[in-house]
């Protein structure tokens, strides 16, 4: 009975997400299309009918190829799930290994074996988003050798990183008793405190060059603004960033002593040294308003509820029946309970997306109001101007659309919400 009502509970939300995430494209796709053929009249003296035109086109594009591989991911879960596609995988699998190596080589095997499928599966789209729809649209900068090279890096570092915590977690599973999974949340916490630490220096460098910013004006000038800010880092980079795409960014990394302020070459060669200093500004925000930590202990508080809920159903045979899966009971079925809660979870967190985007804008617009405090407001709603039309993204979002996934407010908001504060400034000023 259990495993046909969670067989039917995964189908329909799985059902429902898909046609909620094109439903939302299409009004998106429909809003943009509506608003392509003239520049809003907030930002008429300030973005040209050019630039309006392709940042529409260009978010027209994506949001199409979002909904095709939104429904190729759909099709494979469903057939790793309720189609047996994982059932068949873990029975090739575990008949091949578990006999001459044993339990935790089958377990990893089975981790290793669908990590690589997926990859394939999703191989072909990354190719064409970035060697077709960016390239279209003038962004791609990155070669098919560099390409390459970054796939095989990635591939390396994610073995080296996620074969131990893996082997470590189902090791826990197997042999830490009922409260396993609390075990094994500390060490996914300590894993994950450990790579805040060394992929700043460990591994981002090996993706990218990272060197000292050079422009000793621009430097002085940051650096004045992280000592009135009270922030430390450990060092002011530039990324080069251009050898992959024209998109250009600014951020922090690191955590404790290990932070750094990191600017993406694209950046400087866009923004003036005052429209840097107010993008980093905002960046200071969210420190200042400890927006990094609160994400931190609220990601670490959801996954706390969700290994305390793998560690029951795991011990659910309607758990994996459910999910299309026949689990042997001669054998672990430890790796199996973490690929079946990996791919079911997401379906059903999808629906409370919106309250994780609605919080994410709110701490943009603390972040964008610090700013405005601590450098010019007129700086920060330039350069997100510039940012905008660099990164071509569309001046006119579907409201519906944006409550629903945008991490940071429209433009249209964000600068109002900075007039307003500029108004209160100067009606203060003049008191």
């Amino acid at each position: 009975m259990e495993s046909t009502l969670l067989m039917m509970a995964f189908a329909a939300a799985l059902l429902a997400s898909v046609a909620l995430k094109h439903w939302l494209a299409g009004r998106q796709m429909r809003h943009i299309a509506q608003h392509r053929h003239a520049v809003p009249a907030s930002f008429a003296a300030t973005v040209s009918l050019a630039a309006h035109q392709k940042a529409a086109d260009y978010s027209i594009a994506k949001l199409r190829f979002g909904m095709l591989a939104s429904t190729f991911s759909a099709a494979v879960l469903l057939g790793w799930t309720l189609l047996g596609g994982l059932d068949a995988l873990n029975s090739v699998v575990r008949d091949a290994v578990q006999p001459r190596f044993g339990d935790m080589a089958y377990q990893l095997a089975l981790l290793g074996a669908f990590a690589a499928i997926g990859g394939l599966l999703e191989l072909p789209f990354e190719i064409w988003s970035t060697f077709r729809l960016e390239q279209r649209f003038g962004f791609n900068r990155i070669t098919p050798k560099l390409f390459v090279a970054d796939l095989l890096k990635g591939l390396v570092v994610g073995t080296l990183l996620g074969l131990p915590i893996a082997a470590l977690i189902l090791w826990l599973m197997g042999a830490a008793g009922s409260l396993w999974w609390l075990w094994a949340w500390g060490a996914w916490v300590g894993f994950n405190l450990l790579m805040l630490v060394i992929f700043p220096t460990v591994i981002a460098p090996l993706f990218n060059k990272f060197e000292p910013l050079q422009d000793e004006a621009l430097k002085a000038r940051v650096e004045a603004l992280m000592s009135r800010c009270g922030f430390a880092a450990k060092g002011l980079f530039v990324m080069d960033g251009s050898r992959r795409s024209a998109h250009a960014n600014a951020y922090f990394t690191g955590f404790g002593a290990a932070k750094r302020v990191v600017f993406f070459d694209t950046l400087l060669a866009r923004l003036s040294p005052a429209e840097v200093e107010a993008v980093l500004a905002h960046e200071l925000g969210h420190f200042r308003h400890r927006h990094v930590l609160k994400r931190i202990a609220m990601i670490f508080g959801v996954s706390l509820l969700g290994f305390a809920l793998l560690g029951w159903l795991s011990n659910q045979v309607w758990f994996y029946t459910g999910l299309g899966v026949r689990p042997n009971m001669e054998a672990p079925n430890d790796a199996l309970a973490l690929l079946l809660f990996m791919l079911a979870g997401p379906v059903f967190m999808y629906f409370v997306s919106p309250l994780m985007a609605t919080l994410s804008r709110r701490h943009e617009f603390e972040a964008d109001a610090y700013a405005c405090a601590q450098a010019d407001g007129r700086h920060l709603a330039g350069a997100l101007l510039k940012l905008y039309e660099d990164n071509a993204s569309t001046l006119t979002p579907d409201p519906l659309y944006v409550r629903f996934y945008y991490s940071h407010p429209p433009a249209t908001e964000r600068l109002a919400a900075m007039r307003r504060l500029s108004a209160a400034s100067s009606a203060a000023a003049a008191a």
